[in-house]
C-alpha cells in the first residue's frame, strides 16, 4: 500500500468517528491530513530523485567543464606567478591593486574553487552547487579582466597575451556553467510541476464531500390532512317495563 492510499484511509475512519463531534475538530483534522499528504508526496518525491541514478552524458559533460576549468586555473596561476608588477612605470596605487587583485585571485583559484568543484562532481545535478560555482566564476572574471587591462596598458607583450588567453578559457568556463545551469533549472521546472500535480490530486481525494442543498427550490406541495371519522357509538337499549304482582 503507498502512502498516499495509506494516508486516505487513516482520513476516512477519522473522519467516521467524528461526524458526531464539532466541526472545529473536523477542520483541524482536515488541516493536519493535508499536512501530512503535502509531506508525503514531497518526500517520496525526493526519495525517487535521489534514486535516480545521473545520466551518462550529464556525468561526462560535468565532468568535461571541471576538466577545462582545473587546467584553466592551472595556467592562471602560472602566469600571474610570472608578472613582475614591481617592473611596471606606473604609480603606486596601480601597482598596489594589481597585486591585491592577483592575489585574490590565487587564493580563489587555490584554496574556494576545488572544494566547491569537488562538492558538484558528488552531486553533479545540484543547482545550488552549480550556481555557486558560475557565482565565482562571475566573480573571477570581473577582477581577472582588471588585472589583464593594467598588463597591457603597463606589462610586457608576453604577459598580456598570457593572461588574455587565460581570461578568454574563464569566460568559456563561464558560459558553459551558465549554460548547465539553465539546463537544470528547466528540469527542476518539470519535477515541481509533477509535484504540484500530485498535490493537487492527493487534495482533491482528500476533500469530504458536501452536500449542497439549493434553497431555491420549490417546496413540495402540502397533502390536505384526512380527518378520520368518528366510529358510531352502540344504541342505548330502551329500559323494560317492571311487571306488577
Amino acid at each position: 500500500m503507498s502512502i498516499l492510499n495509506r494516508a486516505s484511509m487513516e482520513y476516512r475512519l477519522a473522519h467516521l468517528l467524528s461526524e458526531d463531534e464539532p466541526l472545529m475538530i473536523n477542520k483541524h483534522l482536515t488541516a493536519a491530513f493535508l499536512s501530512v499528504i503535502a509531506l508525503a508526496v514531497l518526500s517520496q518525491a525526493q526519495a525517487t530523485a535521489a534514486a535516480q541514478a545521473v545520466s551518462y552524458p550529464s556525468i561526462t559533460e560535468l565532468n568535461q567543464l571541471v576538466a577545462n576549468l582545473q587546467q584553466t586555473s592551472q595556467s592562471a596561476q602560472l602566469d600571474l606567478a610570472r608578472l613582475r608588477v614591481e617592473k611596471w612605470k606606473a604609480d603606486s596605487g596601480t601597482k598596489q591593486q594589481t597585486e591585491k587583485d592577483s592575489a585574490s585571485i590565487n587564493q580563489n583559484l587555490q584554496m574556494a574553487l576545488p572544494g566547491m568543484l569537488a562538492d558538484l562532481k558528488n552531486s553533479p545535478e545540484n543547482l545550488t552547487l552549480t550556481f555557486k560555482v558560475y557565482r565565482t566564476l562571475d566573480l573571477l572574471y570581473d577582477v581577472f579582466g582588471s588585472v589583464v587591462e593594467s598588463t597591457g596598458a603597463f606589462g610586457t607583450k608576453e604577459e598580456f597575451q598570457a593572461l588574455n588567453k587565460d581570461l578568454g578559457a574563464l569566460e568559456d568556463s563561464r558560459r558553459a556553467f551558465a549554460g548547465r545551469m539553465d539546463k537544470l533549472a528547466s528540469s527542476k521546472e518539470a519535477e515541481l510541476g509533477e509535484l504540484r500535480t500530485a498535490l493537487q490530486a492527493a487534495r482533491a481525494e482528500a476533500a469530504p464531500k458536501k452536500t449542497v442543498v439549493d434553497d431555491t427550490a420549490p417546496a413540495p406541495p402540502k397533502k390536505p390532512p384526512v380527518h378520520k371519522k368518528a366510529a358510531a357509538k352502540p344504541a342505548t337499549p330502551a329500559p323494560q317495563p317492571t311487571p306488577h304482582p
